[in-house]
């Protein structure tokens, strides 16, 4: 197997020690990039999870993110690279900074913190949450945008190496389309898909307007979006970080769990808990 390594401020010292403590009959770290090794030939030092939970828990010690493959994939493979908005593009929840205007961003994020962790149905959560929003003025998701938006950690660069080498882009949120399209513009995506927050009188009502974006549709705009590239969803990348993502994730090709919540990270083939979204450009290196 192949053994991709990850992090901020990583030495050859120890990157030297996670090679020589979880694995066996590997070949020396070979430098991808400023931040990333490949170590080919790997094996597991002992047999099944036990190799794996040793890699785990160094990795976590030394704050790097590993990945393992037994064929060394290319960006090739894959069309398109779909993407949850909230918490993943982007480092906020949307709706509980909204609800920060009304004064009410505990009670909203609580809501969203469990059903993030697969607590709550994630349909139930979203009309608990929107349905405090009842009477904001609209103009508070402008302030949102404008003052509290901002891209993760190595967006701007993942994307565009993604677009360089021709895939097609989805964002697909259980968040709400204000923001997709905004983000759409913003960053030349092919595709989005959102829920529509429902304003009368320039206040929003607490209700969403048609259906909920939730687990389910997440996967069914994949699968939409695969169809019309006359791809499979095995040709996909898939990047998300609440339970409302795993429906998606597990139809890709690849699934890609960035910060986050510890039922996504142990049901995804890749977990990036240190790095940047620019993490996944090393795994193809």
């Amino acid at each position: 197997m192949n053994l991709i390594l990850q992090g901020l401020n990583p030495d050859t010292a120890a990157i030297a020690k996670v090679v020589a403590a979880a694995c066996a009959e590997a070949r020396q770290p070979l430098a991808i990039g400023p931040h990333a090794w490949r170590v080919e030939g790997v094996r597991l030092s002992e047999e099944g999870e036990g190799g794996l939970a040793a890699l785990d828990e160094i990795c976590l010690a030394l704050q790097l993110d590993y990945a393992l493959f037994e064929r060394q994939p290319a960006l090739a493979d894959f069309k398109l690279l779909a993407m949850d908005m909230d918490s993943t593009l982007i480092t906020i929840e949307c709706i509980d900074e909204i609800a920060d205007m009304q004064g009410l961003k505990p009670q909203v994020a609580a809501i969203t913190e469990a059903a993030m962790r697969g607590e709550i149905e994630f349909r139930e959560s979203l009309t608990r949450r929107v349905a405090l929003l009842k009477g904001l003025d609209a103009s508070a998701l402008q302030r949102v945008y404008d003052e509290r938006l901002r891209l993760s950690m190595g967006a701007q660069p993942m994307l565009n190496a993604i677009k360089e080498a021709g895939l097609k882009t989805l964002l697909v949120s259980g968040g709400f389309t204000f923001f997709t399209e905004r983000m759409q513009e913003r960053l030349g995506l092919d595709y989005t898909h959102a829920n529509v927050l429902e304003i009368d009188n320039g206040k929003l009502t607490g209700r969403v307007i048609g259906g909920i974006v939730d687990a389910e549709e997440k996967q069914r705009t994949v699968e939409r979006v695969c169809a019309a590239l006359g791809c499979s969803a095995r040709q996909a990348i898939v990047m998300g970080d609440g339970a409302n993502d795993l429906k998606m994730m597990g139809i890709a090709g690849m699934s890609v769990a960035f910060r986050a919540k510890p039922v996504v990270r142990r049901q995804a083939g890749v977990a990036l808990n240190f790095v940047g979204l620019d993490g996944i450009l090393s795994l193809f290196a």
